[in-house]
């Protein structure tokens, strides 16, 4: 019997230790070595200062909770912080004596209740899911709702469920980084962190979320495609339990916020509508689309190719609507346009309030546009809508878009069949995927 107890106890601490450290996440190459005292957090960083927190995403998808509101079963891991190593925060509540925040670094704590100690202080209370023991925290003056209220919350408590709605929502998604530092781990073991500086606008990939620090609990590491380097940022979702104040996190914070570091680029999450953080962005069509140019006292539509790049001027919402109005000047020809576009998608399907080419996060990307190694004539072309002897089937394809049918030739060649209203117009390419000659028929 003794062997089966031992057994099952042995077992719920595997399932423990691997819960906790699937939390604990590292970038590339990060070195095993031993922590030492002087290594920098990645919270201590000067931050950027130029950018506000757009509320779309997070506030839609990460609900703050009081913890006048907390429920029983609510998950907390301990993370703690240098002045947390020597003010010990918890209690075992089989003895009544304090146990150190070392000896709990990084265990699972799940929120029971709260309730009066014997003297007569107010306690939190919680079962660590490493040994099944109880613990509490003993809040150190008033009650437990003006204790709440205030937002001190629990020290060293990072909130679990943001780590994890971030997993679900953000893992495998492409995203921009919005302002230049970031960090890179160097202790396996330990909490070191190299500060790195990544260009605004570098296109990456979600590779890992984890946990951070319990004042920005959300570990976000990401890869650049290009150069297969890692790095992250600690940032802050719910606010659940971070202990700090609103004021604190609008000026020296403002990097931890999700929003002032990353941006979606593709995918279902919501843009942002914090529509000022846009103007003066260079942008690229990532798709053909229509527009609206004006010049010369005229007003036209104009098809704009995919990879043609923009500078946001302006962006005016549209009364008693989800789209707004994007004035934009292209960055080659200065020519303005004007395009409708809604920053709002609904939902995972791609249905929007209008049309899925009108979704900003679908037609635009943020940076230069990407393989645009083509003459100035050519663009210019392009943008007409014309091909010419020499282009490329890349450059055809941006004047035309895709075509309608394929013929396949002798010695390789190919012609490109496009269906117009009376006739048909056919691109001819020779073995080199070169247009040899255009016709119509």
């Amino acid at each position: 019997m003794k062997k089966m107890v031992l057994t099952a106890v042995m077992a719920l601490s595997v399932l423990a230790v691997a819960a906790q450290d699937s939390y604990i996440v590292k970038t590339k190459n990060v070195r095993k070595v031993t922590p030492t005292v002087n290594a920098t957090t990645a919270t201590d960083a000067t931050p950027n200062e130029n950018t506000s927190e757009p509320q779309n995403f997070v506030t839609k998808n990460f609900k703050y909770r009081s913890m006048c509101d907390w429920q029983e079963g609510m998950r907390f891991m301990v993370i703690p912080e240098k002045y947390d190593l020597i003010v010990n925060t918890f209690c075992d509540a089989a003895t009544g004596k304090e146990v150190g925040n070392g000896k709990l670094r990084h265990k699972i704590m799940i929120y029971k209740n709260h309730t009066t100690g014997a003297n007569g202080r107010e306690r939190v209370n919680f079962i660590c899911l490493d040994d099944n023991r109880s613990y509490y925290f003993e809040l150190p003056h008033g009650s437990f709702e003006d204790y709440c209220y205030g937002k001190l919350g629990v020290p060293t408590l990072a909130y679990l469920e943001d780590v994890d709605r971030a997993r679900e929502l953000l893992m495998g998604q492409t995203l921009i980084t919005r302002q230049p530092i970031f960090y890179i781990d160097t202790q396996y073991d330990g909490d070191g962190v190299e500060e790195v500086t990544i260009p605004e606008n570098t296109e990456v990939v979600v590779k890992a979320i984890g946990v951070g620090t319990r004042k920005y609990p959300v570990k976000i590491i990401v890869e650049d495609p290009k150069t297969g380097k890692e790095f992250f940022q600690n940032v802050v979702m719910s606010r659940t339990n971070n202990g700090m104040r609103d004021d604190e996190l609008d000026v020296d914070n403002k990097k931890f916020l999700f929003l002032n570091s990353f941006d979606v680029l593709t995918g279902t999450v919501v843009v942002s509508q914090d529509y000022q953080q846009y103007i003066g962005k260079t942008i690229f069509t990532k798709y053909a689309t229509e527009m609206v140019s004006k010049g010369d006292g005229k007003i036209r539509k104009v098809r704009v190719p995919r990879l043609t790049e923009f500078i946001i001027d302006a962006i005016a919402p549209q009364v008693n609507s989800n789209y707004v109005t994007m004035t934009l000047t292209e960055a080659e020809s200065r020519r303005v346009y004007q395009k409708d576009v809604t920053f709002i998608n609904e939902n995972v399907a791609g249905d929007i309030d209008g049309y899925k080419e009108d979704y900003f996060g679908y037609l635009f990307g943020l940076g230069e546009g990407k393989l645009r190694n083509s003459t100035p004539e050519t663009r210019a072309m392009i943008r007409q809508g014309r091909v010419a002897v020499g282009m490329t089937e890349e450059e055809v394809e941006l004047a035309l878009g895709e075509p309608d049918t394929t013929v396949d030739g002798n010695n390789g060649r190919v012609d490109w069949v496009y269906k117009r209203s009376k006739k048909l117009l056919i691109v001819q390419f020779n073995n080199l995927r070169k247009v040899i000659g255009v016709k119509t028929q």
